[in-house]
């Protein structure tokens, strides 16, 4: 392989991840308050095997509903995430990595932050991906077309799925007996 790659232009300098560079990483992210970054580990395997992240973490302006909205507030917990940005490994892919990984952030999600849904999306085009977040449990809710560009140089159109509060028991349940067979 070649020499590392490393780019400078006028304003900002790229070079591959090492060691020395995860407090600076680590005091950037804490600055993206919308979002939460998470390296995936695969324990059999010993080391990181991807990433995932949940994102739009905000609460709803429940201020907006009168006294019944100031019952509501939940302190900066999250009403609503989304799940996404996730990569494996090709090692770890076909493995339970991604099930059990989805399984604790939903929990997380779900049962520590008390959302009432969590929300899911891939390009349209994408049906190995759409298949999985189907079979964590998700709806589809639609598709955003022409959402922005595609890595392939095409317009591409958003999958929206969504898992609701109340289907959560019956999707974790699913999810546990899949990693319980194996």
């Amino acid at each position: 392989m070649a020499d590392p790659l490393h780019l400078e232009g006028r304003f900002v300098r790229l070079s591959p991840l090492e060691l020395e560079h995860v407090d600076a990483l680590l005091a950037a992210a804490s600055e993206a308050a919308r979002q939460l970054s998470l390296a995936t580990w695969s324990i059999a395997a010993g080391k990181i095997v991807g990433a995932t992240r949940f994102s739009s973490l905000e609460p709803w302006d429940w201020w907006l509903c009168g006294e019944e909205g100031e019952r509501r507030q939940r302190h900066g917990r999250p009403d609503v995430v989304e799940i996404g940005a996730t990569w494996l490994a090709a090692s770890a892919q076909r493995t339970p990595v991604n099930t059990e990984a989805k399984l604790l952030m939903l929990t997380h999600a779900f049962e520590t932050w008390e959302v009432h849904a969590v929300r899911f999306c891939t390009d349209r085009r994408n049906d190995r991906s759409r298949r999985a977040i189907e079979r964590l449990g998700c709806t589809l809710d639609g598709i955003l077309r022409a959402e922005r560009p595609g890595s392939d140089g095409t317009i591409r159109d958003l999958a929206y799925f969504s898992l609701l509060a109340e289907e959560w028991p019956a999707a974790k349940q699913r999810l546990s007996d899949r990693l319980a067979a194996g």
